[in-house]
């Protein structure tokens, strides 16, 4: 899943159990979901909501929207058969909670294939330190930063700058860049602050993700914005590229861009971003 293929700028988590929302969740203008069996379903509502989310999903109507469903850990009683029930759901990904190292996601290979790709909670102390190897599995293609477990599990103070989870931010996105697959930012959990979901996703995309887990369709408008390049950076990537090029082919091998160096690897960014921002008028021209 190259985020340039598809942009990953919003990606909502939407309770399995829910029938309103998962119909309203086909009219949002949200990059992604995350369809949750797991935090967002009390333990007796568990078998209802898979059933139901089988249902929405076979029903479809979801449009570009990347559809991901996260199941229940593996370890649980409800694991197992969420995997068996979503694997021919027409799901574009299974999420995995509580992924520790390589070998759980090869456990869920052997109930869902091989050919059903993978993301992967990024929540433990353990999962963190193997996040280079998780991303390197030959199934996963995104990563999603579970902040709120990662805070319980580390007993570090939660902060606006989010200094303490600054090296697994870090770590979560260097791994997925290593891999070329999806880096996903954790929940902002205070939904109607919106100058501080706003501070928390441009932080996000300046370390590198690819977009924003959210709580709330309120969240979206300011995820989508955050996580999109803006008139400035098109404008100097067009004005980086067509600035290469003209060197180029003039013989010349310098250019210059106000007045600072512009090399192939500036050019490759630039492409980059024109990318994105084609991925993001494709999927807005649903």
């Amino acid at each position: 899943m190259d985020s340039n293929a598809h942009p990953y700028r919003s990606v909502l988590y939407i309770p399995g159990s829910k029938e309103r929302a998962l119909e309203k969740a086909r009219e949002l203008p949200t990059d992604a979901i995350i369809f949750d069996l797991e935090d967002a379903v009390a333990p007796d509502a568990k078998a209802e909501a898979r059933a139901t989310l089988v249902e929405a999903l076979r029903q479809g109507g979801y449009g570009k929207r990347a559809k991901i469903v996260r199941i229940n850990a593996l370890t649980t009683e409800w694991g197992l058969e969420d995997a068996r029930a979503l694997r021919d759901a027409g799901a574009d990904a299974i999420l995995l909670p509580k992924v520790n190292n390589p070998s759980d996601i090869d456990n869920l290979s052997e109930v869902i294939g091989a050919n059903l790709p993978v993301w992967t909670m990024m929540e433990t102390p353990a999962c963190v330190f193997n996040a280079r190897d998780i991303a390197a599995h030959r199934q996963v293609t995104g990563l999603v930063a579970g902040t709120n477990d990662l805070t319980k599990d580390l007993g570090c103070r939660v902060r606006a700058d989010r200094l303490p989870l600054m090296t697994a931010l870090q770590r979560i996105v260097m791994a997925a860049r290593a891999a070329r697959i999806v880096a996903v930012d954790g929940v902002y959990n205070r939904f109607r602050d919106g100058d501080g979901l706003k501070a928390e996703c441009e932080q996000g995309r300046d370390l590198g993700f690819d977009g924003k887990t959210l709580i709330h369709p309120a969240q979206i408008e300011i995820a989508n914005t955050a996580f999109a390049p803006n008139n400035s950076e098109l404008e100097l990537a067009e004005r980086q590229i067509a600035a290469y090029e003209e060197s180029r082919a003039s013989g010349q091998g310098i250019a210059v861009v106000d007045g600072q160096i512009v090399e192939n690897l500036h050019v490759v960014a630039a492409q980059r971003i024109l990318a994105r921002a084609q991925a993001i008028r494709d999927m807005a021209a649903e």
